[in-house]
């Protein structure tokens, strides 16, 4: 039997062969819903060689347009995972499911290292990569996970400096209208979400549903903090039903956001099925788009 019929019946050499033809082409067209799906952001050029040097090579090649090098969106689904592993657990606490509450103190380490690190780390090499928006998103959700998990954290002392002198436990600090008025920095993050919710109708439908959930979420914590402040025991009624209706918003951003996380996937892989995230960037199209269409 000669050795080319002995390769042909052998399907890893046949894979292993493919593989290498992928690897060593010169140039693979992508077009810009596939670009949009993959990096979360319209196609951008970005000079220098780092995406070349810093991504992360799967045996899908994901090129980018425009004659950039080859890079994956590796960093994409990563912060995406530790967004949902975070997210979703404290969705369910928000609605008290199963008896759970406190806002998730259970899941303080899940903030930390799966919502905190994994996402900073992932924003910080998308900034590398030149993927200015998704960098910014992780991060700065990273960031408000970690600062999250810290006002849960006992060693922080963020509500015990609130507890009164004669108090019998540091928790009563969380009753006291300075802590809860104090945690008005929920507006910062929502005023941020609306701005990233603008941006992301350059993205796809799926992303502008995350941050379209991820806005009233917030304002519905924030009211809830803001309800205790004024009348801890009176106002614990609504205050628990934004909470709920809080956790209930983030579950559907949880839900969108596997949904995405599983369209980034399928195509990293190749995946025969591949699943529609809506992409928006060829409806709205970009200034410099524009400008290049009109001769400037």
């Amino acid at each position: 039997m000669t050795k080319s019929s002995s390769n042909s019946s052998d399907p890893e050499v046949g894979h292993h062969e493919a593989l290498h033809a992928i690897r060593s082409a010169p140039s693979i067209s992508m077009s810009p819903e596939l670009f949009e799906k993959l990096y979360l952001a319209p196609p951008n050029a970005v000079k220098g060689d780092l995406r070349k040097t810093f991504g992360n090579p799967t045996p899908l090649l994901v090129p980018l347009v425009d004659d950039c090098s080859t890079s994956t969106a590796d960093e994409d689904h990563r912060a995406l995972a530790g967004f949902l592993l975070a997210l979703m657990p404290l969705s369910c606490d928000l609605m008290g499911w199963r008896g759970a509450s406190h806002f998730g103190a259970a899941s303080i380490p899940v903030y930390f290292f799966e919502g905190g690190v994994l996402m900073v780390i992932s924003g910080i090499m998308e900034w590398i990569l030149g993927n200015s928006f998704p960098s910014t998103v992780f991060t700065s959700v990273g960031f408000f996970y970690l600062s999250f998990g810290g006002i849960l954290h006992p060693s922080f002392a963020a509500y015990s400096s609130y507890a009164p002198a004669d108090a019998k436990s540091p928790a009563e600090g969380m009753a006291t209208k300075g802590f809860n008025a104090s945690l008005g920095f929920l507006l910062a993050m929502t005023i941020l979400s609306i701005i990233y919710l603008i941006c992301a109708l350059r993205t796809n439908v799926v992303f502008v549903v995350i941050f379209a959930t991820l806005v009233p979420a917030l304002l519905c914590l924030l009211g809830a903090f803001w309800a205790w402040a004024d009348d801890y025991t009176g106002n614990t009624l609504l205050a628990q039903r934004l909470c709920v209706g809080a956790g209930a918003l983030l579950f559907v951003t949880s839900f969108a956001g596997w949904y995405l996380l599983l369209a980034i996937l399928l195509a990293i892989v190749d995946f025969p099925i591949q699943i529609p995230v809506g992409d928006l960037s060829s409806v709205i199209k970009g200034k410099s788009e524009k400008e290049m269409r009109l001769g400037k």
